[in-house]
């Protein structure tokens, strides 16, 4: 199938992420027919299209492991959690882990090679761009790799085996180490690549330029597990002489020679962030801010902010996707909203999660094609309609983003809960004021331009519609007061009155 262009990444992008399979399984019960990637209504399509993404990423759509289901399956603690997620599990409903790869190449069931190309399509003829995930650390025992190449893998002996059972898998007649990170224990699932040897990375820029030739983007899992000096401290001699170069230096430096225009998510922790970014990544999941946004106070995001534009511009910002629970479960109502307004205005990118508009609360398990029931909380659904209208604008696209510096009084200290910054591209502009707190207040925001002096700014607020006008000449003295209820905010279209 000829593939449609889609214009240049937007600087600020938004991606939604969904879960491939239980996407497929939900349209296919309210049809009463299987849907593939390959027969998705066109209505369904629109639906997606009518947010405003950017792109989609469709997560899980590889083949996935027999082996690694049955592996699952002998794993009380896994089940237990799949009955508890969806007390009327059964077998069937486990397909495998989505992180436990049997073969790059898309899932018949889910359409196969063909279905993938079609989703592709559909998606471009409305402007949006497709991602898909790359699992560098490990495949699933029963990848060809693990029988036609073992020198791929860090290698066991018989005593690991005894000794560390939990870790080693006997795969033919090699002992192999399941995969791991250093922190915790080992994924007795899937197992070890050795991101040292050089023909697994010969291997693995091929694997990625077959993803790459089908899709606009790609998400990398664990992605710092790659970095030299993590993969050393992680598995030390078993992986053999540290190489000259850095696994993702050499791997994104590849494929972009022949796909320029391939974007690399990196998922990554531990403050690498900076690090990944230096090794070619677009963008690296911005953990630090999910973290302070539901534990740290306000000041601890407001310095957050104030870190290099450019480090800023390759984030990428969430409070919700496949790995964390569900924003609903983890914040209150009103605290979700405002860390909703926070991330998606940011610098950098923006990751959505499905379900996450409807308000769902249950963080369902990557190995299950189903989910259960939840029902639509439709406040929720129509605040992130209304925020996604919003996020189309040219200044959330393109424009250039302030911090914005807040002021109070000597016996009100409330300002300190408040974090605002402006957005502003030739067309459009924002002012974003939120109360990071679950107090009261009150403070003056200095925007970080000029006003004409003796005109009137004139600001709307995109979520709630409230209208406000203000003297430019108090706004460029004083400062903009603003006075926000216990996690409250403003999204404040900004244009000069007379």
């Amino acid at each position: 199938m000829k593939q449609i262009p889609v214009a240049q990444w937007p600087r600020h992008p938004t991606i939604y992420e969904i879960n491939t399979w239980v996407w497929l399984y939900e349209l296919s019960e309210r049809a009463r027919r299987p849907i593939t990637l390959g027969n998705v209504p066109a209505k369904q399509w629109d639906a997606i299209a009518a947010y405003g993404f950017d792109a989609v990423w469709f997560m899980g759509v590889w083949e996935r492991s027999p082996a690694g289901v049955a592996i699952s399956m002998r794993n009380a603690a896994l089940v237990a959690e799949f009955r508890r997620v969806l007390p009327d599990f059964t077998e069937e409903d486990n397909v495998g882990s989505a992180y436990c790869i049997r073969d790059y190449r898309v899932d018949a069931r889910l359409g196969g090679p063909e279905g993938l190309a079609h989703a592709r399509a559909q998606l471009a003829e409305r402007g949006m761009r497709l991602v898909l995930d790359f699992v560098p650390n490990h495949v699933a025992p029963d990848h060809l790799w693990a029988t036609e190449h073992p020198d791929y893998f860090i290698r066991g002996s018989s005593g690991d085996l005894s000794d560390k059972p939990n870790d080693f898998i006997r795969v033919g007649e090699y002992i192999l180490a399941c995969g791991r990170d250093p922190y915790f224990p080992a994924w007795s699932d899937v197992l070890q690549l050795n991101a040292f040897n050089p023909h697994l990375r010969k291997a693995a820029i091929e694997t990625v330029l077959s993803i790459a030739e089908q899709c606009d983007g790609m998400r990398c899992d664990m992605a710092m597990l790659l970095m030299n000096s993590i993969f050393e401290r992680t598995w030390g001699g078993r992986a053999g002489q540290v190489p000259p170069s850095e696994y993702w230096t050499d791997l994104i430096g590849t494929v972009k020679q022949r796909y320029q225009d391939v974007l690399f998510i990196a998922e990554a922790y531990w403050d690498l962030e900076y690090t990944l970014q230096q090794q070619g990544f677009n963008y690296c999941y911005d953990k630090r801010l999910y973290d302070r946004l539901e534990h740290g106070p306000a000041e601890s995001i407001r310095l957050h902010l104030k870190a290099d534009s450019a480090y800023q511009q390759k984030l990428l910002r969430f409070i919700e996707n496949h790995d964390e629970p569900r924003a609903a479960a983890t914040f209150s109502s009103s605290k979700a909203r405002a860390a909703a307004v926070t991330m998606s205005t940011l610098q950098g990118a923006v990751l959505f999660h499905n379900g996450q508009f409807e308000g769902r609360r249950v963080r369902l398990p990557v190995f299950l094609r189903r989910r259960p029931e939840e029902p639509t909380d439709h406040s929720v659904e129509d605040f992130y309609r209304t925020l996604l209208k919003t996020l189309r604008g040219e200044d959330f696209k393109k424009g250039d983003w302030y911090l914005c510096e807040r002021i109070g009084w000597p016996d009100n200290q409330s300002h300190l809960n408040l974090v605002a910054w402006y957005v502003h591209s030739d067309q459009t502009r924002h002012l974003i004021v939120v109360n990071l707190s679950d107090s009261p207040s009150q403070g003056r925001i200095r925007l970080p331009v000029e006003t004409p002096d003796g005109r009137k700014v004139r600001m709307t607020d995109a979520i709630s519609g409230t209208r406000y006008e203000r003297s430019c000449d108090e706004i460029s003295e004083a400062g903009l007061y603003v006075e926000l209820d216990p996690w409250g905010y403003h999204v404040l279209g900004v244009s000069a009155g007379e």
